[in-house]
């Protein structure tokens, strides 16, 4: 397993981009590290973790597009981008995966136009998976198409099913719509149009769903246009983020041993840090693309390697096609 891993996008490049790979590394968990991006200082970020640098290839690049850049522009403009690059090889057959916490614009159009769309695939969509109490939920489209049709919610919940089975051992994953009311009657009409491809697809579509079922464990497969999607995640993140701060008080002024104060803190921290899952996968495209959080840490770009090599591993993108030429 061979993962090209751009290392100058996200808040914390190059730093924590390299010393996740490089704690990867050091793991075994890949064949070879393609660490893509300023070649000086992605070796110095080495010699300051003290690593010779086997199992790991440092690929120049001497552009870097930023996150508030326009994607397509972007893409054009800066040829030697570390993100263009990282996804060139992979879409060369140089890296069976690539893996990015910088623009996500950006490297969704460089992995479209690049690597191309799998056989019968409309729109690529990113699914980011939330750990319930029952459950791990997938949502799909978190923000990589804001302008849907209905064919392509349907075909999200296909590939997002597929994903769940694969990735996450679900047997029969249970797929609903996300929508602003559970009956029918509800909704624009997109969601009124995907709900009857939805209904009449091979999938267990269980109707329309509120967003509060994405945590209440409602569903497997929750799906959803990427405006949406995207909203979704980033209240999300914020809600859990000031949870845990409350938490962490609350539990920090009770009269308890501190070893069961980190116990407590650190399994709240596991179920609900992002970093944990490493990243979201680009579902769609011909390849294996992990879409990191910008906020991304060595954590989770080790984490993000290992759900790569799981990925091909479990061969998701060859079951992702014959599910939508059979829908």
């Amino acid at each position: 397993m061979r993962v090209a891993i751009d290392a100058m996008g996200g808040d914390l490049a190059p730093a924590d981009l390299v010393k996740g790979a490089v704690e990867a590394a050091r793991q075994g968990a890949a064949r070879e590290l393609l660490v893509v991006g300023d070649e000086s200082r992605i070796r110095e970020e080495m010699r300051s973790l003290d690593y010779d640098g086997e199992g790991i290839r440092v690929v120049p690049a001497s552009q870097v597009v930023e996150m508030d850049e326009q994607p397509i522009k972007a893409i054009r403009g800066k040829p030697d981008s570390s993100v263009l690059k990282a996804v060139k090889l992979a879409a060369s057959g140089e890296a069976d995966a690539v893996i990015s916490a910088g623009n996500t614009g950006a490297f969704v159009a460089a992995a479209t136009l690049s690597m191309k769309l799998l056989p019968g695939v409309q729109k690529a969509g990113i699914a980011i998976s939330f750990p319930t109490y029952h459950r791990t939920c997938t949502l799909i489209d978190v923000g990589a198409n804001v302008n849907c049709r209905a064919e392509h919610l349907l075909q999200y919940g296909l590939m997002a099913s597929e994903f769940a089975k694969c990735m996450l051992g679900v047997k029969d994953p249970q797929v609903g719509l996300l929508n602003i009311g559970e009956e029918g009657s509800k909704g624009n009409t997109l969601v009124k149009k995907a709900r009857k491809l939805l209904a009449e697809s091979p999938l267990s579509f269980i109707g329309n769903i509120e967003g509060r079922e994405v945590f209440s464990g409602g569903c497997d497969v929750a799906v959803c246009d990427g405006f949406v999607g995207n909203v979704v995640l980033k209240v999300s993140e914020g809600l859990l983020e000031g949870l845990y701060r409350v938490v962490e008080e609350a539990v920090k002024s009770l009269e308890k041993r501190r070893s069961e104060e980190e116990a407590l803190l650190g399994m709240l921290e596991k179920r609900t840090n992002y970093a944990e899952f490493g990243g979201a996968p680009l579902l769609g495209v011909d390849g294996i693309c992990i879409i990191c959080h910008g906020r991304s840490n060595a954590a989770a770009i080790k984490n993000a390697i290992a759900r790569a090599a799981t990925f091909a591993r479990e061969q998701v993108n060859r079951k992702i096609v014959p599910a939508l030429s059979g829908a």
